[in-house]
């Protein structure tokens, strides 16, 4: 396996940068970073080319956060960004009705519409759920906050969840039901559903993890969430239904130990490519990265049939891109949720850096007369990105 790469880098925050989102609905990217700021990326394709993207600067925004931009997430319909921040607020951004509509959602002026208030700490994570209707935001003072969006960019809080001891790190919402997951540095995870007739309730707590639970992400199918921590491990729990009408059991099913060799800040998973799949046993590529500096590929599939209901999950590490950022921490990855670009990879680290890179699938002929099955090998290759701020 060997991994190649292109000199390429987007610049423009002056400080450590936190997170990335991909607009699920629009070729937007967003970045957020200690400087206080949110900045927007367009991309497309080149020539028509799917496997040629460009991308280039959007728009950057001045936050109206007061302390450093620690999370940020899209809504479903790609209208609405939401900023989490470490001056224990949650801010909602939709673009202003004044600006030019150019048919993908890049230009233009983007406003604060509406800023949650309640959370008595530094706000760590924010998050849609599947549909657009909850938000969800978590934060060092140990609650987890549920709001109802409703219209003209009213939110109500409906529940405040102090099930957590420790520092709430991250939020994940299951992509097809409003099940909601929070990771702590009480090292734990904890999983929600809503009572209809009385308040959302944790319906179970994972354990596991020996340190803190830093970053969590369900399967694509939703059948399974992975975890990752200081523990360098990665864990992939799969669920299952409980007797009972309280809730669901979801039980380990595979560890990946020393996954990093240093603590892992983030995981993100994705459909895998055709190329990759070919089977139904394919789960799908699992992205991490952390505070060695490298960003890991991982393959995750299913039991063999053969083998018996008691097989474990399979992993296989595709590829690995050391000094991802320099000597700077990885500390958020994402995939692109958009159909044509999932194969595309964001990463952000201390160097205040957004990159973004293309898994790809090599095929070596074995030899000239060989008719035995090709060698397959995987890259990791940055894409250029245009820096004109």
């Amino acid at each position: 396996m060997r991994l190649g790469r292109e000199n390429a880098e987007l610049t423009g925050h002056e400080d450590r940068t936190w997170h990335l989102a991909w607009n699920p609905k629009h070729p937007l990217l967003a970045s957020c970073s200690a400087d206080k700021s949110v900045r927007l990326f367009s991309y497309g394709t080149q020539n028509g080319l799917l496997d040629s993207p460009k991308f280039n600067p959007a728009t950057s925004i001045p936050s109206v956060h007061s302390r450093t931009v620690r999370s940020v997430a899209w809504s479903p319909s790609g209208k609405s960004l939401a900023t989490a921040s470490f001056d224990s607020t949650v801010s909602i951004w939709e673009r202003s009705s004044g600006s030019d509509d150019d048919g993908t959602a890049s230009s233009g002026e983007w406003e604060c519409v509406s800023t949650l208030e309640g959370h008595e700490s530094e706000c760590k994570s924010v998050g849609y759920s599947f549909n657009g209707s909850l938000l969800a935001s978590c934060s060092r003072d140990k609650s987890v906050w549920i709001w109802e969006v409703q219209p003209d960019a009213d939110f109500e809080c409906i529940s405040v969840l102090m099930e957590h001891t420790q520092d709430v790190k991250c939020i994940a919402w299951h992509p097809k039901e409003e099940i909601l997951a929070s990771a702590s540095y009480d090292d734990t995870i904890k999983l929600y559903l809503d009572d209809p007739e009385d308040d959302w309730y944790p319906f179970t707590t994972l354990t596991g993890h020996t340190s803190t639970v830093w970053s969590l992400s369900f399967s694509p199918s939703g059948r399974y969430l992975a975890s990752c921590s200081s523990d360098l491990s990665i864990k992939i729990w799969q669920r299952e239904q409980a007797p009972g009408n309280r809730g669901e059991k979801w039980t380990c099913q595979l560890t990946i130990p020393n996954a990093h060799s240093r603590a892992i800040y983030s995981v993100s998973w994705t459909i895998a490519q055709e190329a990759s799949a070919g089977s139904d046993e394919e789960l799908g590529w699992l992205a991490s990265g952390g505070e060695d500096g490298r960003i890991n590929i991982w393959q995750i599939q299913a039991p063999e049939k053969s083998s018996g209901s008691n097989s474990s999950l399979r992993y296989s590490l595709l590829v690995s891109q050391s000094s991802a950022h320099g000597v700077a921490d990885v500390n958020a990855v994402a995939w692109c949720p958009r159909d044509g670009f999932r194969d595309l990879l964001g990463s952000v680290g201390d160097d205040g850096l957004l990159r973004v890179w293309r898994i790809e699938l090599d095929v070596v002929q074995m030899g000239p007369k060989s008719n035995k099955i090709v060698h397959l090998h995987y890259t990791l290759r940055e894409l250029v990105l245009w820096d004109d701020l």
